[in-house]
């Protein structure tokens, strides 16, 4: 028996596990490094007036590190939405809305398309005139806006640098763990940075999240299944976006993913010799597609 065999066997086992739901999954993926860089926030927590948390607009609630405010204590912050340009706008403006109901300063961006970040820096004045004004009164020199940027992997922290800097100062990458270490940016003479590595949930026990990160890159592709993933992937978009799920891949039904695959395998040519379709090609295929933004317009978390 083949592996494409095999994979088939296992396919058609995952399609008649009726049993099977990605809510009843979780992952317990929580590297050493996280647990060191909350413990460094806490620790430089005083040093720094405004907080910049970073969250994926196409996934606004799995995003957003749920334990963040026993580490940064009531300082003022903004919540910065990235990848703006590639989120169903519709469904994220309504958490958008809900996180402005819940007192927070919002701010969604294009990074890739915009370079002019003077809103985000007069809201972070804002945040802080009353702040400055005391000092003033209390005869202390205005000194420089130490801002702490922290978020999950991937969200788009080390691009928001680079931006505001004009310049790469913070590496960037399509997979967690990029940045290692606590670093500070100088900006300019009124603004500097503390940048972080990405952080998580100590533990995710439901599973759309789990995928959800998985699917946006926030966690590393060996941590779930990766067939799984793109289980999950397809299954969303069937449920979500059915016209992108036919445009871009030819398929009208996901309820047979072995199916789904070979179609999908077949319209983009990954096929292995004698015309037999390649999965291991055709995951990637999906998982690029959602890496590299090519597949626009999607927001998988709902209110």
């Amino acid at each position: 028996m083949d592996m494409y065999q095999k994979r088939k066997i296992r396919a058609e086992k995952k399609n008649n596990d009726s049993q099977k739901s990605f809510s009843s999954v979780g992952i317990n993926w929580y590297p050493g490094h996280m647990a060191k860089t909350k413990r460094l926030i806490s620790e430089n927590i005083d040093l720094i007036d405004v907080v910049y948390e970073v969250i994926d607009a196409r996934i606004p609630y799995s995003s957003k590190v749920i334990d963040l405010d026993n580490y940064i204590k009531n300082k003022p912050r903004v919540l910065i939405i990235t990848k703006y340009d590639l989120c169903d706008k519709i469904e994220t403006n309504k958490w958008i809305k809900y996180y402005e109901q819940k007192g927070y300063k919002v701010f969604p961006i294009d990074l890739e398309h915009s370079t002019n970040l003077k809103s985000l820096i007069s809201m972070t004045n804002d945040l802080l005139q009353n702040l400055n004004e005391k000092n003033k009164n209390k005869g202390l020199l205005k000194r420089k806006t130490r801002v702490l940027v922290v978020g999950i992997p991937n969200a788009g922290k080390s691009t928001l640098i680079n931006r505001l800097v004009s310049k790469k100062v913070a590496n960037v990458g399509n997979k967690p763990g990029v940045t290692k270490n606590l670093n500070w940016i100088r900006i300019n003479n009124d603004l500097e940075l503390l940048d972080t590595p990405g952080i998580l949930w100590p533990k995710i026990d439901t599973g759309n999240i789990a995928y959800n990160l998985a699917t946006f890159t926030a966690i590393k592709e060996e941590v779930l299944p990766i067939d799984d993933v793109v289980s999950y992937i397809l299954k969303s978009l069937h449920q979500y976006y059915p016209n992108i799920l036919k445009e871009r891949y030819g398929v009208d039904d996901v309820e047979d993913i072995e199916s789904a695959l070979e179609i999908i395998g077949k319209k983009r040519g990954c096929l292995a010799k004698g015309g037999i379709v390649d999965y291991d090609k055709v995951y990637s295929v999906i998982i690029n597609d959602i890496k590299l933004g090519n597949i626009k317009g999607i927001t998988f978390d709902r209110l």
